[in-house]
């Protein structure tokens, strides 16, 4: 099963290469790597393009570069993967066997790397939560079957919380393979912004949004309006 890796980005260029480079021995074995840019002026898209099978330029917004990278995909399997989280070594083989075995969809545990402590117990309840839930966030490198993410419409047009739509979506047509396998994704979000204060931001947006709150004022309240990717 050819895998396509499709990866969002926006300003990365810090840090674009070594991302890229870590996916080489997967697309020696196959799998494409595409690369979605929502307008980087930092040189991202020029570092990424010696590294990458596609690299394309889209509409601003996760969800949109997804669609628009997702749109390009060759595979029959796509894996949605943010600019700075790694995969496993066997991720291609660990999706393969977990779609053929009968899920459309997935995603892998999480570890987040960083020096607070918290961060071990923020990974922690990710994964538990999901497991729990069949929702799953972007750090946890989600993945789908090119027909089931066609099926629902790919992903929302919106700021913010565009992966819980989508597992949401998903979720209707079968429940998700949950990898024990770990993704590592930086805890640079969370030390920035400082960890406590992250963690309870994050859930106030997530309880707001299961109350009905629009997803755009939610990104323009917590400064994701920028972002996006």
């Amino acid at each position: 099963m050819k895998l396509s890796i499709v990866v969002p980005t926006l300003n990365e260029a810090e840090g674009i290469a070594a991302h890229l480079e870590a996916l080489a021995p997967l697309r020696q074995r196959g799998s494409e790597v595409i690369v979605a840019d929502g307008g980087s002026r930092d040189g991202t898209v020029e570092r990424a393009a010696a590294l990458a099978d596609k690299v394309l330029t889209a509409r601003r917004g996760r969800g949109a570069q997804m669609n628009a990278g997702a749109a390009a995909a060759s595979g029959a399997a796509i894996l949605f993967l943010h600019a700075d989280t790694r995969l496993p070594a066997p991720a291609d083989r660990l999706v393969a066997d977990a779609l053929a075995a009968g899920c459309e969809w997935g995603r892998f545990d999480v570890r987040i790397d960083g020096r607070h402590p918290l961060l071990g117990v923020v990974a922690r309840a990710m994964n538990l939560r999901s497991r729990a839930t069949g929702i799953a966030t972007g750090d946890q490198a989600i993945f789908v079957t090119q027909k089931a993410f066609h099926a629902i419409g790919g992903y929302a047009d919106i700021p913010l919380m565009e992966d819980i739509v989508l597992s949401r979506a998903l979720r209707r047509r079968s429940l998700p393979a949950c990898l024990s396998a770990t993704v590592t994704t930086s805890g640079r979000r969370w030390e920035a912004g400082g960890v406590l204060y992250t963690i309870v931001a994050m859930w106030r947006l997530r309880l707001a949004f299961y109350l009905g709150a629009d997803p755009r004022r939610l990104a323009r309240a917590y400064g994701y309006g920028a972002r996006d990717a």
